[in-house]
């Protein structure tokens, strides 16, 4: 009797989980697109009508770009869970939509880690965490990469000042911080025992895994870079391709660099965006409907998707 009664209180505390998830989900996408103060939603739409952005033609090319730019992240997905086991793509397709969703009102989508690990018994949940941070990693990787070159060629072609003292001061206050937690895990016991696990768990991950994952980070970024500038043709922005190219990576990593709760994530890149695009004399309204158009196609549609998968998930309420 009392077995059962604690099964059944479980089963309905998971279910105000997913319920309270899809609710979220929907609530703060809404909330996004209808009280928007830097795009009223009235303009966004006369922007779009007016330009005859969402054709057929157009809205096909940005469905099948947007398609590619999931599909490469779930099959990273799925090359890091064969490690662990012969899982299968549609396991890894469901893990990666649903922890999409879940990780929502997270900062910086950390509630990803753990959403995917509750797919997992017990025993495999930490290398789970460990595996989503490697495939993480490389995408901030691909992020760094590519950023780090456009913000170079962006600001030696637009004088940017970053030989100002309180660019060097921030450089200072992030080398002290660094060293400064260094030094801390060196003489904490828990915290060397702890980044030796980690040490030694990565020491484990094959080379040819390795290199798989990095190309599939590497290739979603340029599909997803590639989707933006398909959104400033339709927009007809006067803009060469390589001009776009600098400035598009160099505004994803000045947003990657800011911590942010993810459902404010296109509030971020919009303002990141308008910000470095005004050097090349494009018009914000523009910029910020190209912004919340790639959050609409890659956030909003998978995590629509993914509340399917939210309020389907049956977890092993026996671990």
């Amino acid at each position: 009797m009392y077995n059962s009664l604690s099964y059944k209180t479980k089963q309905f505390f998971w279910l105000m989980i997913k319920l309270s998830i899809v609710i979220g989900c929907g609530y703060f996408i809404w909330q996004k697109l209808n009280n928007n103060s830097h795009l009223p939603f009235s303009e966004f739409y006369k922007t779009l009508t007016d330009n005859n952005i969402l054709s057929f033609k157009n809205c096909l090319i940005l469905l099948f770009l947007s398609f590619l730019n999931w599909f490469l992240e779930i099959k990273k997905w799925h090359t890091l869970l064969l490690f662990i086991d012969d899982f299968s793509l549609l396991s890894a397709t469901k893990q990666s939509l649903a922890s999409l969703t879940a990780s929502l009102v997270t900062p910086n989508r950390i509630g990803e880690y753990g959403a995917k690990a509750m797919y997992f018994k017990k025993q495999l949940r930490k290398q789970v965490v460990g595996l989503n941070f490697i495939g993480n990693f490389y995408q901030l990787l691909a992020t760094l990469f590519f950023g780090g070159i456009g913000c170079v060629l962006f600001s030696t072609k637009h004088a940017i000042p970053f030989n100002s003292p309180s660019f060097y001061g921030s450089l200072l206050l992030f080398f002290i911080l660094i060293t400064t937690c260094y030094f801390l895990i060196k003489k904490s016991s828990i915290g060397l025992q702890y980044v030796n696990k980690i040490k030694t768990f990565l020491h484990k991950i094959p080379l040819q895994l390795n290199v798989k994952v990095g190309l599939l980070s590497f290739g979603r970024f340029v599909i997803f870079t590639h989707q933006f500038y398909f959104l400033l043709l339709i927009f007809k922005a006067d803009i060469s391709y390589i001009n776009a190219l600098i400035a598009i990576t160099t505004t994803y990593l000045i947003a990657s660099t800011i911590p942010m709760w993810s459902f404010l994530d296109v509030v971020l890149k919009g303002t990141v965006a308008v910000w470095v695009f005004s050097f090349l004399q494009v018009p914000s309204l523009n910029i910020l409907s190209v912004t919340t158009l790639m959050w609409f196609f890659n956030f909003v549609i998978p995590a629509l998707i993914g509340c399917y998968f939210v309020i389907t998930f049956k977890p092993n309420i026996s671990v």
